[in-house]
């Protein structure tokens, strides 16, 4: 599904693409019996470096994906990509008892990931990439870790000035 969402600063057009990576039915033990429910993990991403993974429950599957698409909306993180479509630098990430390994990859060589993390990573416009899950197996908890990986990368010009140094001297190191 395909959101056109429009910029009031740039008059431009954004699209935002939403993916359901999981419907679970669970249930909850309650007096009278067990009461059913649904929860939907989506993520959203507009193709060029924004991304963010939600989570909604609800007693049916189209109040879920609703509740998840406000979720991922307010979890939206902006992503460094390089000019060739990949990330700066190798990174992990975690959340709960998954590990996520992210490693750039040379160009032509499309998205090596599985499960949750390759669609967080196509939706964030990511074209070349090698990753890696760890741990575990929790679509949710690979989704995230993901995330996190992504959220905590940082280009030359980042590092340089929390350093407070020269952009080419981190070359020459």
């Amino acid at each position: 599904m395909i959101i056109k969402k429009k910029n009031t600063k740039n008059k431009e057009e954004t699209q935002w693409e939403e993916r359901v990576v999981q419907v679970k039915r669970v249930t909850k033990v309650v007096k009278g019996g067990k009461k059913l429910s649904f929860r939907a993990i989506l993520v959203i991403g507009n193709s060029k470096g924004q991304v963010g993974v939600g989570v909604g429950k609800a007693s049916d599957v189209i109040g879920a994906v609703k509740k998840g698409i406000s979720d991922a909306k307010k979890h939206i993180i902006n992503i460094p990509v390089t000019k060739y479509k990949s990330i700066p630098h190798p990174i992990q990430g975690i959340s709960g008892a998954a590990k996520i390994i992210l490693r750039p990859s040379a160009t032509g060589s499309g998205v090596i990931a599985g499960g949750s993390t390759r669609t967080v990573l196509e939706l964030a416009g990511i074209k070349n990439i090698l990753a890696k899950q760890l741990g575990s197996n929790n679509q949710l908890n690979n989704a995230r870790a993901a995330l996190n990986a992504l959220a905590n990368l940082r280009t030359l010009k980042q590092t340089a000035n929390d350093r407070e140094i020269n952009v080419e001297r981190l070359y020459n190191i």
